[in-house]
């Protein structure tokens, strides 16, 4: 069994990943899941308050310290869209597969055009300019190992 962190920016199918290849047995941590099922009657499945936000991130972390305890009998995933670097070392101590789901710039943000309220725009922008900062990063570090 095993724990997957799946990283990508808004509406990139972070979720129809997971539904795709998790056992109705496994484990799902997800943020916005957890928000909703804290949140009252009729609240917006992806604009969340502030703080029912800091409860979820709380109900969050609890699961994930619970779940890993489990992964030899369940496989867990964990959606993080963004995980800072911190975090990446902690999931890759506990052996995590790390997966990205990106189909591209320009159909996410499309897809955060027609599904998503207009702050999303900024979290995917956000994304992908990380992912570059990596990218270039990645490539800056190779190029010296070269020389």
């Amino acid at each position: 069994m095993a724990l997957y962190v799946v990283t990508g920016p808004p509406a990139a199918g972070k979720s129809s990943w997971i539904a795709a290849r998790a056992r109705p047995t496994d484990i799902v941590i997800d943020l916005d899941r957890i928000a909703l099922a804290l949140a009252g009657p009729g609240a917006p499945s992806w604009q969340h308050d502030e703080t029912l936000l800091k409860v979820a991130h709380r109900a969050r972390f609890a699961a994930i310290d619970e779940a890993v305890k489990h992964r030899g009998a369940v496989d867990v995933y964990l959606i993080h869209t963004m995980p800072s670097a911190k975090a990446i070392a902690r999931y890759r101590r506990l052996d995590a597969r790390i997966v990205t789901v990106d189909p591209g710039r320009d159909i996410v943000m499309q897809r955060v055009r027609d599904m998503r309220h207009d702050g999303m725009t900024a979290v995917a922008t956000r994304w992908y300019n990380q992912q570059a900062k990596r990218d270039s990063h990645t490539v800056t570090r190779q190029a010296s190992r070269s020389w």
